[in-house]
């Protein structure tokens, strides 16, 4: 159970983290700005990390680099842009329901890659989490039945495609991130380790897309890189020193199920700090994602 609230733990301050990061993106503080400046104060902090480990990753395999690939490159930069991108072309609501799909990914992928069984019982509760994942963005449905613009319409409208395919990108990365930050942790990587190559790894994917960018780039107020410091802090080190620290305590599935508490607790701070409402379908869904999740650490499905 520690992992779990290790993880119910990072899910928390991801959500403290929606309070900055979204004023920022409506304050027309460009999407790609926010990534970079992340992963590049996160790779100044962690190089002392990198430097001290430079014995062991003389020695790392080809294939543990790749890992290091899909949760820092994939994961955590490419598929934060391209999530974010994907509002551009979709309604925000159909984006939010598709990235639902991210544990299923984790799911499948750990079944193969980690040899992770997967039991009856663990499908069903697995099933009543993710229902109760759905419970919480109800809103994000109601906006898609209440919309002008037809459901079916809205699958098909001009520039569906490459939403869809930013989102499935998004969802797929997500969702092997968790399984290859598990596969490093059990080949002996340490937290720390594994937080320096995320980083790096997700710094230098970023570098190719700096020409497409650059004019929003170090243009910026002294209070924008102050509020940036502060999401390095509380969703960068912080947040994923305990998710980490949590994922070596439980399995890849459980911890992709566990995640999804993220939008519950993104309510919850809105509620608490913005006055936002929080409805009787929402605390449902919380409780049942709680009640799953808590079940499939129990009996270790």
């Amino acid at each position: 159970m520690v992992g779990f609230f290790l993880v119910l733990a990072a899910s928390a301050l991801w959500a403290v983290d929606t309070l900055i990061r979204y004023p920022l993106l409506s304050s027309g503080v460009d999407s790609f700005a926010i990534v970079f400046y992340e992963h590049l104060i996160l790779s100044v902090i962690f190089m002392v990390v990198f430097f001290k480990s430079l014995p062991k990753l003389w020695k790392t395999r080809p294939n543990h680099l790749f890992y290091f690939f899909i949760i820092g490159g994939v994961g955590s930069a490419l598929s934060t842009l391209a999530f974010t991108r994907a509002f551009y072309f979709l309604n925000p609501s159909l984006v939010i329901l598709l990235q639902k799909f991210q544990p299923l990914v984790a799911i499948i992928l750990a079944r193969f890659i980690l040899q992770e069984k997967i039991q009856k019982l663990f499908i069903f509760w697995a099933l009543i989490c993710l229902f109760g994942a759905l419970l919480i963005s109800y809103e994000d449905i109601l906006n898609l039945m209440n919309s002008e613009t037809p459901f079916f319409e809205m699958l098909f409208e001009e520039g569906s495609l490459q939403g869809y395919a930013l989102v499935f990108f998004s969802v797929v990365g997500w969702g092997s991130s968790t399984v290859f930050g598990k596969k490093l942790l059990k080949v002996g990587y340490q937290d720390e380790q594994i937080l320096a190559g995320r980083f790096i790894f997700g710094f230098l994917c970023l570098l190719p897309l700096i020409p497409l960018h650059h004019q929003s780039l170090f243009i910026h107020s002294v209070n924008v890189y102050g509020k940036v410091s502060l999401m390095v802090l509380v969703s960068g080190l912080l947040a994923m020193y305990l998710y980490y620290h949590g994922l070596r305590k439980i399995s890849a599935r459980a911890c992709s199920l566990t995640e999804m508490f993220f939008p519950f607790m993104a309510v919850i701070i809105n509620w608490l700090f913005l006055g936002a409402s929080l409805s009787p379908a929402q605390l449902l869904g919380g409780i049942l994602l709680l009640i799953g999740s808590v079940i499939i650490q129990l009996k270790q499905y």
